[in-house]
């Protein structure tokens, strides 16, 4: 028997243990992503799975040039990729986050699964069509996954300016987007008539409107769905500061505030698709956590809207 080589073994064996051990006991999310496939959910005018947890850019990427700011972006890029993420959605009103979003892409690996979004922002046709030729160029995609309608504007324009685009394959899906909770009547009347692949709007444990009229809406209408604001820009977390994390976690895969309240959105039948946005790689990689292991059936949910109104 080679003794040499039997040591070498050894050696690289307590190393991965040891490095395993520690992944359980730091990062449960960690080992999860390691060991499973990603939740998904079907889009339901094509059948294609996405991820339910993908990634918004809002203020979080708007860092221009700073090569410092950058560094750390490109770190959350590899977590969101690393962790089976897929949807990354964008604007135009997001400032520099785009062509940030666009600069970085090449820097990291597993981005070939990319699910690009994002909006158009602004009045009139041409000036629709030079917008959207500018994202394409800044985020460096050829044909944008989903373009969507920004907040509603000049949507009657811009929709048949995507009917084309998607007719020629410059685009795959149409969406209309909102946030903050406006215009959903307008929305509502919208959606009631239009035949879009997606919407966005928000929707948290916080703030449930949308289970009202807006998510049936979409269930009944073979409309996907992607959530902004899952964590109400963080008024979430300052009402579980410093709170222990319930018992009941557990039983649906989660070790932080953050996993519970993307679970409790995702969980939903209607959503397909989550997309809190970060600067932080540790809050990325806790945010991937939410898309592996069990979701929250009816009973659950219920318990967790109950909770949440205790506090």
């Amino acid at each position: 028997m080679n003794h040499d080589r039997l040591r070498i073994h050894r050696r690289d064996f307590i190393k991965t243990a040891c490095v395993l051990s520690a992944a359980m006991l730091g990062s449960p999310a960690w080992l999860l992503a390691q060991q499973r496939e990603p939740l998904k959910k079907k889009i339901p005018a094509s059948g294609e799975a996405l991820p339910v947890i993908g990634m918004g850019t809002s203020r979080t990427f708007d860092v221009g040039d700073d090569a410092q700011a950058r560094a750390g972006l490109r770190e959350v890029l590899q977590a969101f990729f690393a962790n089976g993420g897929a949807v990354i959605d964008s604007s135009p009103m997001y400032g520099s986050a785009e062509q940030v979003v666009g600069d970085l892409l090449p820097q990291v690996s597993g981005s070939e699964g990319l699910f690009a979004a994002t909006k158009v922002w602004t009045w009139g046709r041409e000036e629709g069509i030079e917008q959207m030729q500018r994202s394409a160029q800044r985020m460096g995609v050829k044909a944008f996954d989903l373009m969507q309608i920004h907040n509603l504007r000049d949507w009657q324009t811009h929709l048949e300016t995507l009917r084309d685009w998607k007719q020629q394959g410059r685009i795959r899906y149409i969406g209309i987007t909102t946030s903050h909770g406006r215009a959903h009547d307008e929305l509502e009347a919208i959606l009631e008539t239009e035949p879009f692949d997606f919407v966005q709007f928000s929707y948290s444990i916080g703030n449930r409107e949308v289970e009202q009229r807006l998510l049936p809406l979409a269930a009944e209408r073979g409309i996907a769905t992607l959530v902004n604001r899952p964590f109400q820009r963080g008024e979430l977390f300052s009402a579980v500061k410093d709170k222990p994390l319930p018992p009941w976690a557990a039983d649906i895969d989660c070790d932080s505030w953050a996993q519970i309240f993307l679970k409790f959105v995702v969980s939903h039948p209607a959503v397909t698709c989550a997309i809190p946005a970060t600067s932080k790689p540790h809050h990325m990689r806790d945010n991937m956590g939410a898309g592996f292991g069990r979701l929250p059936d009816a009973a659950m949910r219920k318990k967790m809207i109950a909770w949440f109104e205790s506090l």
